[in-house]
């Protein structure tokens, strides 16, 4: 999956999949995340966020179903 690098002191890039719903997300600290069922609206709030890990801690974490992928 393709990631556009964000301005974040916790999150490296973010990546989205339209036809499965399907965030992901890398962390400065290397992890790479996917987080399924995430709608459009999400991930768009998300990219146009001031700040990236307050929107991600508020509207994805522990809301959406993940596994790591690295």
């Amino acid at each position: 999956m393709d990631r556009q690098p964000v301005p974040s002191s916790n999150i490296r890039s973010i990546g989205y999949a339209p036809d499965t719903r399907t965030l992901e997300v890398e962390f400065r600290s290397g992890s790479v995340y996917q987080y399924s069922g995430v709608p459009v609206a999400v991930y768009e709030g998300l990219m146009q966020a001031a700040s990236k890990g307050s929107y991600f801690h508020n509207h994805v974490k522990d809301r959406y179903s993940f596994r790591q992928v690295r």
